[in-house]
């Protein structure tokens, strides 16, 4: 007897706190998968859409990110998005307008995997303030180590979709991101000048061959990794 009025009680408290708060919890989706695999392109054509619809949308990428344009989300064909360019997604709501927030259906993120403050933002957005939330970031790091907080994001998703881009040395499907120069760390920001997208053989293969290519002396100074890749692998 006494479980059963704990149960009532439970539910009732749920249902009274949603009633109250009169807000129709959101959606978050998730897009991952190595550079050049289109993340940015799904993410864009998923917010027009929800535009088309009607709804309407805001796009956030990092500050971080210069390459193509400041205050546009960019993807590697050209397509442009206006946007807002933050550090944080904390201070999203603040720079947007609490009135213009409130109003928000859908909020797109490019380039999650440079926001510290991914997974806390979309608890908010998601769960308390009832928007959409579109997210789209690299899932690993050029050592295929988990990359920023877009991971940590999985568990809070209604949807997570991994994309693939073609291996830059033989065609087949990409799962991973190769550094073609000797940076080290794990944020470097760029595009095709130092970086490719790989199969799996060919990462493993190239994880040493980048190494020859830019300690050994007796390479060429001017051989591309591509080109030693296509020397020492069997595609």
């Amino acid at each position: 007897m006494s479980s059963t009025k704990s149960f009532v009680s439970l539910s009732s408290a749920v249902n009274g706190d949603a009633a109250s708060a009169n807000v129709v919890p959101g959606e978050i989706h998730l897009i991952v998968g190595p550079m050049f695999a289109g993340k940015s392109t799904a993410l864009l054509r998923r917010v027009k859409t929800e535009s088309t619809n009607g709804r309407t949308v805001a796009m956030i990428k990092s500050s971080k990110d210069t390459r193509y344009a400041k205050d546009s989300v960019v993807t590697h064909d050209g397509v442009r998005f206006p946007c807002w360019a933050l550090p944080d997604l904390s201070s999203f709501q603040e720079k947007f307008g609490f009135d213009a927030y409130d109003k928000l259906d859908v909020i797109g993120i490019d380039e999650a995997q440079f926001f510290d403050d991914l997974y806390d933002f979309c608890c908010k957005a998601a769960e308390k303030d009832g928007k959409t939330i579109v997210i789209a970031g690299l899932d690993g790091d050029y050592l295929r180590r988990s990359f920023g907080s877009v991971l940590d994001v999985i568990p809070l998703a209604d949807t997570v979709t991994k994309l693939t881009a073609r291996c830059e040395m033989c065609g087949k499907r990409a799962f991973f991101t190769l550094r073609k120069v000797g940076e080290t760390q794990t944020e470097l920001i760029g595009g095709a000048e130092s970086y490719m997208p790989v199969c799996r053989q060919h990462y493993v293969n190239g994880q040493a061959v980048i190494g020859a290519v830019l300690e050994t002396s007796h390479i060429k100074k001017d051989i591309t990794v591509p080109e030693v890749l296509e020397e020492t692998c069997v595609s």
